[in-house]
């Protein structure tokens, strides 16, 4: 059996990669920066802090370990919580894999990355993929777009909205699209990659495509929701986002996410490798999915 490190194994997709590990034998430590946080799995994970200011401790808490899966980052500037920092961090822990004779490091991007990029998101992803690439280790970068599951921010939000108010805005045309893939299959391609050789780069995107437009409305039908679709500049829906986000305490989009939408960043020119279909895990989740809001800063930011 091998010894894993995941971050996030409290959070959303570590979770998933960590739970079917665990399932699979395989010793699993997690690395988080929130050390107090429910732990779901008790103690069958080891848990260590982000010693993102000491390199040789952060080296130290990887000691043993043959294969890192990485899912830390960030989805917007929040307190000194930044795309900036998010990428020096990630950084670090490249280094710090290294440094302790890490065989493998399993990075989660970002569909469509580039370096050049006027969004922090995809350029800072795409930094770090250059940087894994030079740093010697054996690697694999998977290249999701959207990840849906019962824990999931966006689509969950939509829903919740959707449930909850008479009107919702769409931004712009709403014909920008989407490629989302399950969060268990996501796991398994990082699991599946982890166990390979080859240095190589993976999109990790569903069989289903659809607008922005054709999602609003799938959950819409989904949910039995009256609300009306309203297609608003974007500028104008982010306002009311931003509006809505101040009852919630919440950042529901950014000007970058509805920048990254509309130029059709989220989806993927080669065959998918999910098989699970958006449109049937929503019909199977009807009656939870958008019942309770889910706070981005709440879950990743306090």
């Amino acid at each position: 059996m091998t010894t894993y490190a995941i971050t996030g194994a409290f959070g959303y997709t570590g979770k998933y990669i960590a739970k079917k590990l665990l399932t699979q034998g395989h010793t699993v430590i997690t690395l988080t920066g929130n050390p107090n946080r429910a732990n779901p799995f008790g103690d069958q994970i080891q848990v260590q802090p982000f010693n993102f200011d000491d390199l040789n401790a952060l080296a130290a808490s990887l000691t043993g370990v043959e294969v890192f899966i990485n899912t830390y980052w960030v989805r917007f500037d929040h307190g000194d919580k930044t795309f900036t920092k998010a990428v020096q961090n990630t950084k670090k822990l490249i280094n710090a894999a290294k440094k302790a004779g890490v065989r493998r490091f399993i990075h989660v991007s970002i569909s469509n990355p580039a370096v050049d990029s006027p969004l922090p998101y995809f350029s800072g992803k795409a930094t770090l993929e250059q940087y894994l690439q030079d740093s010697g280790l054996s690697y694999a970068i998977l290249r999701p777009t959207v990840i849906f599951g019962k824990e999931d921010i966006l689509i969950n939000n939509i829903a919740y909205l959707l449930r909850k108010f008479p009107f919702f805005a769409i931004p712009g045309d709403g014909k920008y699209r989407l490629q989302p893939i399950f969060v268990e299959e996501m796991a398994d391609l990082a699991i599946q990659a982890s166990q390979m050789d080859e240095n190589f780069f993976w999109d990790a995107v569903g069989p289903e495509t659809f607008s922005f437009q054709e999602l609003v409305n799938l959950l819409r039908f989904t949910v039995g929701s009256r609300s009306i679709l309203v297609n608003l500049p974007p500028g104008l829906a982010l306002f009311l986002s931003r509006i809505i986000g101040f009852f919630v305490n919440d950042v529901i989009l950014t000007s970058d996410e509805v920048k990254g939408l509309k130029t059709d960043l989220l989806i993927s020119a080669h065959p998918p490798r999910g098989d699970k279909k958006l449109s049937e895990w929503l019909q199977e989740n009807r009656e939870i999915i958008g019942v309770q809001y889910a706070s981005e800063i709440a879950r990743h930011y306090e």
